[in-house]
């Protein structure tokens, strides 16, 4: 006959019982449906979520992806798909991040230039909001680095990569970004000539004419430049603008009075 002492049967019956429940309770959330998957399973079904809107689900099976199979075809497209979902699901920093990596590891790969593309149009959305939506924000204080950045990147592509798909869109939205930010330079330049600031008008009307002499907001740019000297006392500058102007502009509004904007300051359209 075997015996047990109570004191050592209770012992093991709690043991069992803890694994018991240990098991029983952490069996759900153990189990992971993707562990039989090969790349191609994976790749599809994170395609699939991107495809229906679950950006959130297709990372986590990109991310798998790559984790599992970090070598060849899959794993590649899985990092800049990963950069795409990302950028849809609100997340610039992150989807900036990984198109970088995916042109550092792969500066050579066929669809780097839609890496160039992606961190471009990551930019330029993250910028709308200063360029096309500003409300109550003194633009003096404000860098629109994001403008800046898309168009470095735009320009790189289409440098690098003159025959890209993405090439011809990326000049249109580097033309739009020259225009952009010729105007926001302009707006400050208004903003500090209205409170007196000649100088900090003089200087930001200044670098639009310098930076971005082919953008129509050069001709407002002149005549504030004209404007300011014309307020410091500077005849000779003031002078000089003036012919600049009328050589360039001859049949300009601002001769006359210039358009009335009464739009507060901070409002570019």
């Amino acid at each position: 006959m075997v015996r047990f002492t109570f004191g050592s049967l209770a012992a093991k019956l709690t043991l069992i019982g803890a694994l018991a429940l240990a098991g029983c309770s952490g069996l759900p959330d153990q189990i992971d449906e993707t562990a039989g998957w090969n790349a191609q399973k994976l790749y599809s079904e994170a395609k699939a979520s991107m495809s229906e809107g679950g950006y959130d689900q297709a990372i986590k099976l990109f991310e798998k992806l790559e984790a599992r199979y970090p070598y060849g075809r899959f794993a590649q497209q899985a990092q800049i798909e990963v950069a795409y979902a990302y950028y849809k699901s609100s997340e610039p920093a992150l989807a900036l991040a990984a198109a970088d990596r995916f042109i550092k590891l792969h500066p050579n790969h066929p669809h780097v230039d839609y890496a160039y593309y992606l961190k471009g149009l990551v930019n330029f959305n993250e910028d709308l909001g200063l360029l096309a939506g500003l409300s109550n924000q003194d633009l003096s204080e404000r860098d629109p680095r994001g403008a800046r950045e898309a168009f470095d990147t735009f320009r790189e592509l289409t440098t690098r990569f003159p025959e890209s798909r993405y090439a011809e869109d990326s000049r249109q939205r580097m033309q739009y970004l020259v225009n952009s930010l010729a105007q926001h330079e302009v707006h400050v330049a208004r903003y500090y000539y209205r409170r007196g600031a000649y100088i900090a008008a003089v200087n930001r009307a200044k670098a639009a004419i310098t930076n971005y002499p082919q953008a129509p907001a050069i001709e407002e740019a002149l005549f504030l430049l004209l404007k300011s000297y014309d307020a410091l006392g500077m005849n000779d500058l003031r002078d000089d603008t003036d012919r600049i102007m009328r050589k360039n502009f001859p049949d300009s509004v601002y001769f006359a009075g210039g358009p009335q904007d009464n739009r507060p300051w901070w409002q570019l359209w």
